[in-house]
């Protein structure tokens, strides 16, 4: 719990405060990403196969899933701001540990380290903004969420690539350890503990809460929507490198520029997602889906006539514009749902997601090898048409609640 001694946030601090949560919202985005230009380099480094590298990545993200399935209640009950900066410290030790050895099962595990770290300095990033602001300032904060956070995916590759060519695939992690121990330097000095009344840490009561979110339809089908969308990145995250590379016998550099351009896409369709906020919700999330499915059918037929970057660049483009459109979406509309507990909201919510992404992604690759633009078509084509199906369930719930809820008006007005 907290004490009276917890350091809080200084008010003449809070502007800063605020930039450094948008700051270290991106890190998870940075620790998956960074080092996918060096796969296939990291791989002949370390003389594993193709599969064992990429499960650098899924060991990550369900390490990062799991652990905020619980970090949330935790935050909630003992605080935000001690937690992350501990959990950043450790972040940076594990990335220096990474550097220094070959054996890829010590690697194995300072990703599981990672994914634990991460998702408390992520959770209690989110929860940041819930506990200081409120009303419109809260909502429009929660709508750039999915745009700060998809600088990750953009620049960490971008940079990777650069950092693979020059220094070999340490130097990402080297990369990570600074960046880490940059941003701990500057949470010691700047920000402070935000949380206002500490919920009771008894697991009867926790676990009703977790009961009463898994129990609430829209909130658990609108994490489903947001795993199916990240899984369409992902799933290209742990084939492009290798389609790049080895199909086209391009650059780590050149697979860095493509994950950058995809992650402008992202962001993209998270401002776009932040710019109709205010449109009817299910009605801009159907129209979504259908173009991106349109486009994902396009890709597989047009792999008949033309097969190079360009072309694998402009549909890849397109879906995840969508993806990203989707996920500002309902981040938005999940994170709202249950504002009194928003740590354990906020940890759901990631955890879920980024279990059903783990598990989606691998399996997807494992069905469909990176191997080239076809087997990639193939994945987004299966995760879209899922999310046209949960839209489906969704829409036809909606449709029924409307009904309901018009027929006992009614009755009450006969009454």
């Amino acid at each position: 719990m907290l004490t009276t001694s917890t350091k809080r946030i200084k008010a003449h601090h809070q502007r800063i405060s605020t930039l450094l949560a948008f700051a270290l919202l991106p890190l998870s985005g940075f620790a998956t990403d960074i080092f996918i230009p060096s796969l296939p380099n990291m791989g002949m480094s370390l003389h594993i196969s193709g599969i064992q590298v990429q499960l650098t990545l899924s060991i990550f993200l369900i390490s990062y899933g799991v652990s905020q399935l619980f970090v949330g209640s935790i935050l909630d009950s003992f605080g935000r701001y001690n937690l992350s900066l501990l959990a950043l410290i450790i972040f940076v030790v594990s990335n220096i540990i990474i550097t220094q050895t070959h054996n890829i099962y010590l690697i194995y595990l300072m990703r599981v380290v990672h994914g634990v770290t991460v998702a408390v300095i992520v959770v209690a990033k989110r929860a940041y903004f819930v506990d200081v602001f409120t009303g419109d300032k809260l909502k429009h904060y929660l709508s750039i969420f999915t745009i700060t956070w998809s600088t990750g995916p953009i620049v960490a590759p971008f940079i990777g690539g650069y950092l693979q060519s020059v220094f070999g695939w340490q130097s990402n992690f080297y990369f990570l350890a600074f960046l880490g121990a940059i941003l701990a330097i500057l949470e010691f000095i700047f920000s402070g503990e935000t949380l206002k009344l500490p919920s009771e840490f008894r697991l009867k009561k926790i676990a009703g809460i977790y009961s009463q979110m898994l129990t609430t339809t829209s909130f658990t089908l609108g994490i489903l929507m947001l795993g199916l969308a990240y899984s369409m990145v992902m799933v290209y995250n742990m084939s492009g490198p290798f389609i790049i590379e080895h199909q086209l016998l391009l650059t780590p550099v050149a697979a860095g520029y493509c994950s950058l351009i995809l992650g402008l896409a992202w962001m993209i369709g998270g401002l776009i997602g932040k710019y109709t906020i205010d449109s009817p919700f299910y009605k801009k999330l159907i129209i979504n889906i259908g173009l991106q499915t349109a486009f994902a059918l396009i890709m597989v037929f047009s792999l008949g006539f033309m097969v190079n970057l360009y072309t694998l660049l402009f549909f890849a483009f397109i879906i995840h514009v969508a993806a990203g459109y989707t996920y500002n979406n309902y981040f938005t509309k999940s994170m709202r749902t249950f504002p009194n507990n928003a740590g354990i909201a906020g940890g759901l919510t990631g955890g879920a997601v980024y279990i059903m992404v783990s598990f989606l992604s691998y399996v997807i690759i494992y069905a469909f090898p990176a191997k080239d633009e076809r087997n990639l078509s193939y994945g987004y084509l299966i995760l879209i048409l899922s999310s046209a199906l949960v839209m489906l369930i969704i829409s036809r719930l909606k449709t029924a609640r409307v009904s309901r809820d018009s027929k006992l008006t009614d009755m009450n007005a006969t009454l």
